[in-house]
């Protein structure tokens, strides 16, 4: 095998990594003007909850993210299914807001263990998803 035969796939792989970075980028700017409270600020002000919160969420849509990368058989496809995984968790974020109605009161007054609790409901929901991707 020779180089070119070993780039051949470059360009896809520039295609999905760009799909996936918009994608990660645009789940970013829907999270955080979904929640009530400001991420950004909130890490500037070295707020430890907000930034277990956000980067379990952040993992918790990568996971799939990644998934679609993986699994897909186009970009097309690709694009498809990283958009359901956008969906997906913002409706967990939204789900498991339900019976926790205080989570960004919480999350702002630097409570990790309600910022740990849901990471960890961010990151095991984005598994599922991608779990359920390779069905």
């Amino acid at each position: 095998m020779n180089i070119a035969d070993y780039l051949s796939g470059f360009p896809a792989f520039i295609a999905h990594f760009i799909l996936a970075i918009g994608y990660l980028v645009a789940y970013l700017a829907i999270y955080t003007a979904v929640t009530r409270h400001d991420e950004l600020a909130l890490l500037k002000q070295g707020n430890v909850a907000a930034a277990i919160a956000l980067g379990g969420s952040v993992l918790g849509f990568s996971l799939p993210l990644a998934a679609s990368v993986e699994y897909s058989e186009s970009i097309l496809d690709n694009a498809l299914w990283a958009m359901v995984s956008l969906v997906v968790q913002i409706g967990v974020y939204l789900l498991i807001k339900l019976p926790m109605r205080d989570l960004n009161r919480r999350i702002e007054n630097g409570e990790i263990a309600t910022a740990l609790i849901f990471a960890a409901l961010s990151i095991s929901a984005g598994q599922l998803a991608a779990a359920s991707m390779t069905t």
